[in-house]
């Protein structure tokens, strides 16, 4: 993968940008340089900011809990919240967007160890502190792999955290258990312990924060869906009864990225089943995060969730004042947010005319000339220009366009103020930046003059004309390896350094012993199988972080590697049938990793198997790959070592 940049719209699962947890589990890597909270403890509950990007009015807040870990246990669930939050940074939108987010941990010691019905109906119920349960809370005419929480001892929980409402937070609910399951609706829940539990997350936030559908065309495991009942359209985002045509014709559902190359593979088009039936009605992706975990988002749910993401927070932090006239003598600004995958955009008009500014978020007025005897409309309108939404009416509603307007009269005289130029929130400089990422710096906003922001890198200047709060470095292609990178404050003492990590981490591969192993001039090295196989995947960095390895056969979709379904600390499994685990196939070597129930026909002959690694700057290594070759039992394999 070449483009790292949020612009240079990237394939399959995206970036991880998780700053290692520490000792303690839990410690704030946020991107901005704002004061932490001390730790709170309220009725036996401990509130613990993990990541805090800005005040908490002002972002949107992840609130975590555990249910069912005891006091003893409470490292098993801040190991579980590492994980999760590994997995979540490295999934778009979310890695584009982590600097909007503050994350919380709410931790809640449960009396006993577990959840109820745990793993069946007979287990016996545990005393925790949320009620959790599988089989959607013991109810026999349910699944086992719906997990419920008492939602009102979570929002209770929950408003303990500072600065939190139901209107700017999500809440996450991880279970203390190593069983399959999850939901999604007012609140997330996921299991904690399961090999695949961190990518039940993402699924179910997809639920609760963007309103997204299951695109499983079952709802127990084991029994087609049937035909979808209902004529009438769905009012699902990314379901739909038109066709391709109709899409087109009508302007409707997901006809702007028909036929583009899907973040999981394949083409957006239109794929039968969804909705847990298996036809009638059709769905963007063969396979997505809400159909198959370890996915990315398709472009269709992924624009969906930047617009819920965005909701949250208001891109205009601060701005000059504008509940009364200003006069024509001074500076006028505006704070903006700063998504680390793309900067922001602002335009400054004056009466409708725009100002050459080059995307800079201050404006001096005292160089425009402005005659008195009459007054001015000033307007600064910003807007996120990322290419992960298509929709004009989604960039243009106010989660992606804020605009702020002043009234101009040069006969009005403003007072000097005594601000001393200096930095106000900036990307933190507690842990290597990736080369991927935007960097920035705010500073004070004296009446005046504003303060200028210097980038260096490796001690040259780097040009950074226009909007110098933002420095994009993926635009600078930095060569792999270690970089300082300083902003400072010309004419003061002011001066941030970072360390910019333009290095990947390695990942390599164990498989266990083939029949045979190929070598040719040009080609990449061959195994050769005549059944089953096992591929364990390793990532390895000079810095400290979680680093997620992905790979994709027979250039599919990129697939997160978790170990097994049942063990994580065991190899991933392929065979030319797949394994049936929970009446889905696992491990079918060719169109798809996971299949339906219904889908096991073999797959021989040769295919080609990359993997690469997302270390925790989210910097994106680069795929190598090697072939596989399945032949029927007994069958001579026709190659030369």
């Amino acid at each position: 993968m070449t483009a790292l940049r949020r612009r240079r719209v990237r394939g399959g699962v995206a970036r991880l940008v998780a700053a290692c947890l520490l000792a303690t589990g839990l410690v704030s890597t946020g991107t901005a340089a704002v004061g932490s909270p001390a730790v709170a403890e309220t009725g036996g509950a401990t509130v613990v900011p993990v990541q805090t990007t800005g005040p908490a009015d002002r972002r949107f807040n992840l609130v975590v809990m555990g249910d069912g870990y005891t006091a003893a246990e409470m490292p098993a669930f801040r190991a579980d919240l590492e994980r999760h939050l590994s997995m979540l940074w490295s999934i778009e939108p979310f890695a584009s967007y982590r600097s909007s987010i503050n994350v919380w941990a709410v931790e809640v010691p449960s009396r006993e160890s577990g959840v109820d019905c745990d793993p069946g109906l007979g287990a016996p119920a545990r005393d925790t502190a949320l009620d959790m349960g599988f089989w959607g809370g013991c109810n026999p005419g349910s699944v086992q792999r719906l997990l419920t929480v008492d939602g009102a001892k979570a929002a209770g929980y929950a408003d303990l955290v500072p600065g939190t409402s139901r209107a700017n937070r999500q809440i996450v609910a991880l279970a203390h258990s190593s069983t399959y399951g999850g939901a999604g609706g007012s609140y997330a829940t996921a299991s904690g312990g399961n090999a695949l539990s961190a990518l039940i997350t993402p699924h179910e936030i997809g639920h609760s924060l963007g309103g997204l559908q299951d695109e499983y065309d079952y709802y127990g495991r084991g029994v087609p869906g049937g035909t979808y009942g209902d004529d009438t359209e769905p009012s699902s985002v990314h379901h739909t009864l038109l066709t391709e045509r109709q899409m087109r014709e009508q302007r409707a559902k997901w006809w702007r990225w028909l036929g583009e190359e899907s973040e999981s593979g394949g083409v957006i088009g239109r794929y039968e089943g969804g909705l847990y039936s298996t036809k009638g009605v059709w769905r963007p992706s063969r396979h997505s995060m809400m159909k198959t975990l370890g996915y990315a988002f398709d472009q269709v749910e992924r624009e969906v969730m930047v617009q819920a993401i965005a909701a949250k927070v208001d891109l205009v932090q601060d701005h000059t004042a504008d509940a009364a006239p200003i006069g024509a003598d001074r500076t006028v600004w505006v704070d903006t947010l700063h998504p680390l995958g793309g900067e922001l955009a602002v335009e400054w008009r004056l009466d409708g005319r725009p100002l050459r500014t080059g995307g800079a978020r201050t404006v001096d007025l005292r160089g425009l000339g402005l005659a008195p005897g009459r007054t001015y409309a000033l307007t600064a309108t910003v807007t996120d220009p990322t290419p992960f939404v298509r929709d004009p009416a989604v960039r243009a509603s106010s989660a992606l366009t804020r605009t702020v307007r002043w009234t101009v009269d040069p006969a009005l005289r403003t007072p000097d103020e005594a601000v001393p130029p200096a930095f106000t929130g900036h990307t933190a400089t507690t842990a290597p930046v990736g080369a991927w990422s935007v960097v920035h710096a705010d500073t004070t906003h004296p009446v005046r003059r504003a303060p200028g922001v210097r980038w260096t890198l490796d001690g040259r200047t780097v040009p950074n004309p226009g909007n110098d709060r933002d420095l994009d470095l993926s635009a600078l292609r930095l060569a792999p390896g270690t970089h300082s990178l300083t902003a400072r404050i010309p004419g003061t003492r002011q001066e941030l350094r970072w360390t910019v990590d333009a290095l990947a981490a390695t990942v390599s591969y164990e498989l266990s012993p083939p029949l045979r192993t190929v070598h040719r001039a040009g080609r990449p090295v061959e195994y050769v199988y005549d059944g089953e196989f096992t591929m364990r995947l390793e990532a390895r960095d000079d810095r400290q972080g979680a680093v997620v390895s992905q790979f994709r056969v027979d250039g599919d979709g990129w697939y997160t590697y978790y170990g097994w379904p049942t063990d994580a600390a065991a190899p991933f499994r392929f065979s030319p049938s797949g394994t049936v685990i929970d009446d889905l196939v696992y491990g079918k070597l060719g169109r798809s990793r996971v299949v339906p129930w219904d889908d096991a026909t073999p797959d021989y002959g040769t295919h080609t198997v990359e993997y690469r690694s997302v270390d925790a700057a989210g910097n994106v290594g680069p795929a190598n790959r090697f072939l596989v070759t399945l032949v029927r039992k007994g069958a001579a394999p026709s190659v030369t070592s």
